[in-house]
C-alpha cells in the first residue's frame, strides 16, 4: 500500500460508529483486494464517535482513521472525502454486508471515466436477512422510482452503500447533507450536474453486528422522500399546481354553464366554490415553483434551466396581477348592478353567486401575483457572503 498520498490510485472509505464487530474484517477484505490487484491506496475509517474501540482496531488493521465530531452519515461520509489521498474513493459500510474483495466492477468504471458508480443490489443479489422486506419490496423500489422520475437518473438502487466515485469531481459538488439523506443527494446533485453515472451489480449479505443498524426505516425514508421533493420543485409544486387550476376551471366552467350532475348529484354553487379553492390553492402552488427557482438560481443548489417561470418579473406580475384584480372588481360591480335591478333586495344565491365567486378567485389571485412580483425581485437580490 502506497504511503504517499500524491501516488494513491484508490481510497476504501468505511464510515464507523461502534462496528468493533466487523469493522477488522472489513478492512483485512479491502487490504487484500489491493493488494491481489497491485493497486496502490489506502483504507480510512470516518470514525463519528466510537466508543467501543473502533478506532484501535482500524489502527492495527493498517487504515488510517479521522475523527468526525459531527453526528451522522452524511458528515462521516463527506469528511472521509476531504480527507482521502486516493483519486477514486470507493465507499461502503463497515458492518460486513458488501464485499470489498469484489470492488473490480467499480475500479473498471471509474478508471474508464466515470465520475459515479452506484452498486446495485437487487441486480447483483440479496441474500435471505440481508434487507428487511420493508425496505426490498416498498421503500427502496418507490424511492428509486421516484429518483428516475424527477431527476431521469439511470441509478435503480438509490440507497446502496456500496458506491465509487472520482474524488475531485465529488469535492466540487459540496454536497452538505448529513445524514442517511447523503446517499441520494449524491447521486442526485451528480446527475443534475452532468456527471457521468453508472451502476454494476453488488451482493448484499446480512450483516455481522449483534446489535440493530443505525438505519431508522421510516424516519430515514421520509428524509430521502422529503429530499428528493425539496430538489425537485416541478413535482413538488408545479405539476400538482397546474392540475389543480385545470381541474378548479373545468369544475367552475361547468357548474356556471350547464350545472352538471355526477351519479345523480348535481353539482352547484357549493362545487364552484371548491373549485374556487382549488384554483387559488394551485396557483400558491405554482408560485411557490416559481420562488424555489428563483432562489435555486442564487443559491445554487440545484441546477435551473432557463424558462419562464425562473425569468418571470416584477413588471409582469404586477400587469397581470392588477388586470386579474380589475376583471375580478368588475364582475363584482356587474353583480351589484344586478343586485340593483332587483331593488336591493334579497340576493338568490344561485344567480349571484356564480358572478360573485369568480370575482373573488380572480382579486385574490391578482393580488397574490401583484405582490409576488415584488417577493421574487427580493429572492433575486445577491447577498455577499459574510
Amino acid at each position: 500500500m502506497a504511503t504517499n498520498g500524491q501516488q494513491m490510485e484508490l481510497t476504501v472509505l468505511m464510515p464507523c460508529l461502534n462496528e468493533a464487530e466487523t469493522l477488522a474484517v472489513c478492512i483485512d477484505k479491502a487490504r487484500t483486494y489491493m493488494a491481489n490487484n497491485g493497486i496502490s491506496g489506502e483504507i480510512l475509517v470516518s470514525d463519528n464517535g466510537s466508543t467501543d474501540g473502533s478506532q484501535q482496531i482500524a489502527i492495527e488493521h493498517g487504515a488510517r482513521v479521522i475523527d468526525v465530531p459531527e453526528r451522522g452519515y452524511g458528515a462521516a461520509l463527506i469528511a472521509g472525502c476531504n480527507a482521502a489521498y486516493g483519486k477514486y474513493v470507493i465507499m461502503g459500510d463497515a458492518d460486513d454486508s458488501y464485499d470489498f474483495t469484489a470492488l473490480a466492477p467499480f475500479i473498471e468504471r471509474l478508471r474508464s471515466g466515470d465520475d459515479l458508480v452506484v452498486g446495485n443490489r437487487f441486480e447483483g443479489g440479496i441474500e435471505k436477512g440481508a434487507m428487511p422486506p420493508l425496505h426490498k419490496y416498498v421503500g427502496n423500489p418507490i424511492l428509486s422510482r421516484l429518483g428516475r422520475i424527477f431527476f431521469k437518473c439511470p441509478i435503480r438502487d438509490f440507497h446502496c452503500g456500496l458506491r465509487g466515485y472520482n474524488t475531485k469531481r465529488m469535492r466540487e459538488l459540496g454536497l452538505r447533507t448529513t445524514g442517511m439523506e447523503y446517499a441520494s443527494e449524491m447521486v442526485v446533485q451528480a446527475t443534475i450536474n452532468g456527471y457521468r453515472v453508472t451502476e454494476v451489480p453488488t451482493t448484499l449479505s446480512p450483516d455481522g453486528r449483534s446489535r440493530p443498524p443505525h438505519l431508522r426505516s421510516w424516519r430515514d425514508g421520509w428524509r430521502h422522500l422529503k429530499f428528493l421533493l425539496i430538489h425537485s420543485p416541478n413535482w413538488l409544486f408545479l405539476y400538482p399546481g397546474l392540475a389543480l387550476i385545470i381541474v378548479g376551471i373545468v369544475l367552475g366552467a361547468s357548474v356556471i354553464i350547464t350545472q352538471p350532475s355526477i351519479f345523480g348529484a348535481s353539482l352547484s354553487i357549493n362545487s364552484l366554490l371548491y373549485s374556487a379553492v382549488m384554483v387559488i390553492v394551485g396557483f400558491n402552488l405554482v408560485l411557490f415553483q416559481a420562488y424555489t427557482k428563483i432562489y435555486a438560481r442564487n443559491a445554487r443548489f440545484i441546477k435551473v434551466e432557463s424558462n419562464f417561470f425562473s425569468r418571470i418579473s416584477s413588471e409582469k406580475c404586477v400587469l397581470f396581477g392588477l388586470a386579474a384584480v380589475l376583471f375580478g372588481i368588475t364582475l363584482t360591480l356587474l353583480a351589484i348592478v344586478l343586485w340593483g335591478r332587483e331593488s336591493f333586495g334579497e340576493l338568490v344565491p344561485e344567480s349571484f353567486m356564480r358572478l360573485t365567486i369568480p370575482a373573488m378567485t380572480l382579486i385574490v389571485t391578482g393580488i397574490q401575483l401583484l405582490f409576488s412580483g415584488f417577493f421574487i425581485e427580493i429572492l433575486r437580490i445577491t447577498v455577499s457572503p459574510p
